[in-house]
């Protein structure tokens, strides 16, 4: 008696799927998402996972915060996207909601943080070549060594990591590479065509890499001794994952611009901008720099909520408490089964034992306990959970992580 095949798992035919048509640019975890809820997740088969990852601090509000899907929701009833070819009722509200949040005059919108670094490095440029006086084509930008600021062309130029660089040249030129963490060697980086200094305030993609304290205060006063912009890429680091508003706060420094995305978007639209003063943002002229949908009615819509939702101080003080006891629940597992542990806000880097595995190992060990991260640089593995998390939440994820560190 002949039987049919019982079908292949879901899983495994959607994944399939997907490798022979998207190109692989990702090496993703073996799970596929369908649904998800505040901290939680669910895969096509029904297995819940702990989200500890906050698609890279883009969910620091959670999945499907229901404010921000109300606001969604009833701005997708009555317009989305006008070009900035006309005006739209959204994005002055947004923008003086933002600029208000940061201390700033002007906000520039954008979609990814890809494009908010880029619109600041032309902003740094052509300030150094019309307000400072370099001349047109010799602007420097002074950056750090073990940097992420995105993947297009001219980004990759100056990173050191060989993944995201080799094959991809030519690069552009005008960039200044020192260590990171470095006050000396930015110092002597600068000269009179330096237009800026662009720095992660904490080094997301590094590993959750914290410059010791006094650092992001001694490079704003070299800034400003030498009429130098301090660029801060917030992108990972703002929006209340540190433990305040910006990564910056926690030395009390303000940056010439703020660099932000992921989070401003509220896990439902990319919003990204570039925020500063009228002096800086004032030099661009129409038609020098644009999106199609850049500040779209949608996008300044939920990037208000998420303004509104900050101005409480609620996610921020949760992070900073919450990021105390998840510090001290893995400052217990220095020692077995990790080597290093740097947390700042609710927000860590765990270096991983080689004796226990790579940092992808313990990764999908912890993805078939239920719990989701992500692994970089080989051995370090990233924790950034919704700021909306339980302390229960992280107790439990935890303890994963102390049986998956098994050798």
């Amino acid at each position: 008696m002949s039987t049919t095949p019982s079908p292949e798992p879901t899983t495994t035919r959607l994944i399939q799927a997907e490798s022979e048509h998207v190109a692989r640019n990702y090496d993703p975890l073996p799970v596929v998402v369908a649904t998800a809820e505040d901290v939680w997740v669910t895969d096509v088969e029904g297995r819940r996972y702990l989200d500890l990852l906050s698609a890279y601090s883009a969910l620091n509000f959670g999945h499907r915060h229901p404010d921000l899907v109300k606001v969604a929701v009833d701005q997708i009833g009555r317009l989305t996207l006008t070009s900035r070819a006309f005006h739209n009722d959204r994005l002055g509200p947004f923008a003086a909601a933002l600029a208000e949040l940061c201390g700033k005059d002007m906000v520039l919108p954008m979609n990814t943080g890809a494009e908010a670094v880029e619109t600041g490095i032309k902003a740094a440029r052509a300030w150094a070549h019309r307000v400072k006086g370099v001349p047109d084509e010799a602007a420097q930008i002074v950056v750090a060594e073990g940097n992420f600021h995105g993947r297009t062309t001219t980004i990759v130029g100056f990173s050191d990591d060989p993944v995201t660089r080799e094959g991809f040249g030519p690069f552009t030129p005008g960039f200044v590479t020192v260590p990171y963490q470095d006050v000396a060697a930015i110092e002597a980086a600068i000269n009179d065509h330096t237009a800026a200094v662009l720095i992660e305030p904490i080094q997301g993609e590094g590993g959750v890499i914290i410059p010791p304290p006094g650092y992001l205060r001694a490079v704003r006063e070299l800034c400003t001794e030498h009429n130098v912009l301090l660029i801060a890429d917030e992108i990972q680091s703002g929006l209340g994952r540190a433990g305040t508003t910006f990564a910056c706060d926690r030395e009390g420094v303000v940056p010439d611009l703020y660099l932000l995305g992921k989070a401003l978007g509220g896990g439902i639209v990319p919003v990204s901008a570039v925020v500063g003063n009228r002096e800086v943002l004032g030099v661009f002229r129409p038609g020098e720099h644009g999106s199609t949908f850049g500040g779209n009615p949608l996008a300044a819509a939920v990037g208000l909520q998420v303004v509104k939702l900050l101005q409480t101080g609620e996610y921020q003080e949760r992070a900073t408490t919450l990021g105390h006891y998840l510090g001290s629940l893995l400052d217990g597992l220095l020692g077995h089964g990790l080597t290093e542990v740097r947390v700042a806000g609710l927000w860590a880097g765990v270096d991983v034992d080689p004796s226990c595995g790579t940092g992808r190992d313990v990764a999908e060990s912890l993805l078939a306990r239920g719990v989701l991260v992500k692994d970089t640089h080989g051995q370090t593995l990233r924790i950034a959970p919704p700021l909306t998390i339980e302390a229960a939440d992280l107790a439990w994820a935890v303890d994963e992580l102390r049986l998956a560190l098994k050798p």
